[in-house]
C-alpha cells in the first residue's frame, strides 16, 4: 500500500467516489430536462457521455480545490452550502473559458445551469446523509496507547481531534504505574495497567495496541508485551502510527535505530534521474510559458519600491552546500540593516513592500527559483532551503534537523502543503517532522500529489 493510498482515507474516498456518482447523475438528468427526447442521440453519438465525465471532472476539481473534501475544514451545514456555491462559481467559470476556446465540448445550453442546481441539492443532501452514516457506523479502529508521556498524550490529541476524518476511537491509556489507574491525561485517562493489556483488549475490541518508545525505555516490561504479542495481542510503535494518521515523524519520540530499521528514506537511481528529468522539464516549461509574468512582477516590484528587482540570499541544500537563492523582492532593501538575520513574520511584517505582501500570498516571489531548479541547487518538490544562521541554530537544538539535507530542496514541500506560516523555533520542528516523512516516503507520485496541493494552498491563501 503506498502512501497516498494511506493518506486518502477510506472515509474520504467513499464520500469523493458517490460525491462523483451524484454529479454525473445531475448532468444526466439535467441534459434530459435540457435536450428532452434528443438526450440518448447527443450522448451516444455526439460523444455526450466524454462531455459529461469533462464537467464532472471540472465540477469534482472545484469542489476539490474548494476545500469540500477535508472533513476537518466543513463544519456546518452552512459552510458547507457556502462553499459549494463558490466552488460552483469558479466551476461556470472555468467552463466558460472552456466552452469560448472549444465549443463543440458543450453538451448543450443551458445545461450547466440544471447541473448547478441539481449538484447543490444532491450533494448537500448526501453529505448529511454520510455524516449520519458515518456517526451510526462508529469508529473502524479503537487504539490503546501504552504511555502517558509528552509524545504519546500529543499523538492522542492529534487522533482525537480528527477522530471522525479517520475513523477511529482511543480507548484509553495505559501506564506502568498501577497507582496512576483512574487518572485523566487527555480524553479518556489511563484505565489500567501493563498487566491489565490482555483483558482490555479483549473487554473493550481493541484494535492495536500503540506503545511508545519513549515511556518503554526502561519501564516497561518487555518479556511481558512479548508474551502479549505471541498470544494474539497486536502492538505497533507510536512513531508508526503517527507517521501513518499524521502525515508526520513524531521527532520527540523517535530513535536512530526506528530510523534505521523502518522502510523508506532510500530511493532507487531510476527514481532519482526520473525526479530530476522532471524537475527540469518543468522548469522549462514554467520559465518559457511564464516569461510575460516574469518581466510583469518584475517590473511591478521595480516601480513600487526603490533597490533591485531581484533578491539573492544563501541557503542551506543538499548536503549541506550552501547556495544562493533567487527571489523577486518583497521587502525592503534596508530590511535587515542593523538587526540581522530574524524570523519572517506572517502578517503584519513592517519590512515588507506592499506589493511584496501580494507577491509572498501568491507565492509568485518564488518564480526566480526555476533558475536555482534548472542549475540543479533545487527541485521542484522538497523540504524548503534555510539559511545558515538558522540552520545552524536548529541543528543544535532540534534533533535529526541535518537530515532534511539528504535531498535538494524544493520550491514547494510537503510541509508548506500541511501547515501554516512558519516562523519559530516551534515551527520549524513541526515542518521538520512533515520533511522527514516526505524523505522517508519520497516518490514521483507523491512529487505530484503535493504540487496538486500547492495549487489549492495558492488558490486558498494558506500554508507557507
Amino acid at each position: 500500500m503506498t502512501v497516498l493510498t494511506r493518506r486518502v482515507h477510506r472515509r474520504t474516498a467513499v464520500l469523493v467516489v458517490f460525491e462523483g456518482i451524484l454529479i454525473l447523475l445531475a448532468i444526466g438528468v439535467a441534459a434530459y430536462i435540457r435536450l428532452g427526447e434528443w438526450t440518448w442521440d447527443v450522448l451516444a453519438h455526439e460523444h455526450g457521455f466524454a462531455k459529461g465525465l469533462i464537467l464532472a471532472v471540472v465540477c469534482q476539481s472545484c469542489l476539490y480545490y474548494g476545500d469540500l473534501y477535508n472533513l476537518r475544514e466543513v463544519t456546518d451545514r452552512r459552510d458547507l452550502v457556502v462553499r459549494m456555491l463558490h466552488a460552483l462559481a469558479a466551476a461556470s467559470f472555468v467552463l466558460a473559458v472552456l466552452y469560448f476556446w472549444f465549443p463543440a465540448l458543450m453538451i448543450g445550453r443551458g445545461v450547466f445551469v440544471y447541473v448547478a442546481v441539481f449538484v447543490v441539492g444532491l450533494v448537500v443532501a448526501w453529505r448529511v446523509a454520510f455524516d449520519w452514516v458515518v456517526r451510526q457506523i462508529g469508529p473502524r479502529q479503537r487504539l490503546l496507547l501504552v504511555g502517558t508521556g509528552p509524545a504519546a498524550v500529543k499523538l492522542a490529541r492529534e487522533l482525537f481531534e480528527r477522530r471522525h476524518e479517520l475513523g477511529l476511537d482511543i480507548v484509553g491509556f495505559v501506564d506502568p504505574d498501577p497507582s496512576r489507574i483512574g487518572q485523566p491525561v487527555l480524553n479518556p485517562g489511563v484505565i489500567g495497567s501493563v498487566e491489565d493489556i490482555p483483558q482490555i483488549v479483549r473487554s473493550r475490541a481493541v484494535d492495536r495496541v500503540v506503545v511508545s518508545l519513549a515511556d518503554a525505555r526502561g519501564r516497561l516490561p518487555m518479556d511481558k508485551l512479548l508474551d502479549m504479542k505471541l498470544s494474539g495481542v497486536s502492538f505497533d510503535h507510536l512513531a508508526s502510527v503517527y507517521e501513518q494518521y499524521t502525515g508526520k515523524i513524531a521527532v520527540e519520540d523517535l530513535r536512530p535505530s526506528w530510523l534505521i530499521f523502518s522502510s523508506g528514506f532510500h530511493g532507487t537511481r531510476v527514481q532519482k534521474v526520473a525526479k530530476r528529468l522532471v524537475d527540469v522539464v518543468a522548469a522549462l516549461a514554467g520559465v518559457t510559458i511564464g516569461f510575460p509574468l516574469l518581466v510583469m512582477v518584475g517590473l511591478l516590484v521595480r516601480l513600487t519600491s526603490r533597490g533591485p528587482v531581484l533578491y539573492h540570499q544563501a541557503r542551506v541544500g543538499l548536503e549541506g552546500r550552501v547556495f544562493t537563492v533567487h527571489k523577486f523582492r518583497s521587502m525592503r532593501v534596508d530590511a535587515e540593516a542593523g538587526i540581522g538575520p530574524v524570523w519572517a513574520r506572517p502578517d503584519g511584517d513592517p519590512r515588507v513592500t506592499r506589493i511584496g505582501r501580494f507577491l509572498r500570498r501568491t507565492r509568485l516571489d518564488e518564480l526566480p527559483q526555476l533558475w536555482n531548479v534548472l542549475g540543479g541547487q533545487m527541485s521542484l518538490v522538497g523540504p524548503r532551503p534555510e539559511r545558515p544562521e538558522f540552520v545552524q541554530e536548529l541543528t543544535r537544538e532540534i534533533p535529526f534537523y541535518g537530515q532534511r539535507h539528504v535531498v535538494r530542496p524544493g520550491l514547494t514541500g510537503w510541509a508548506q502543503v500541511n501547515y501554516t506560516y512558519g516562523a519559530t523555533k516551534e515551527d520549524a520542528l513541526e515542518k521538520l517532522q512533515y520533511d522527514l516523512f516526505y524523505i522517508k516516503n519520497m516518490s514521483l507520485a507523491l512529487d505530484f500529489y503535493v504540487i496538486f496541493e500547492t495549487v489549492k494552498t495558492v488558490i486558498l491563501r494558506r500554508g507557507a
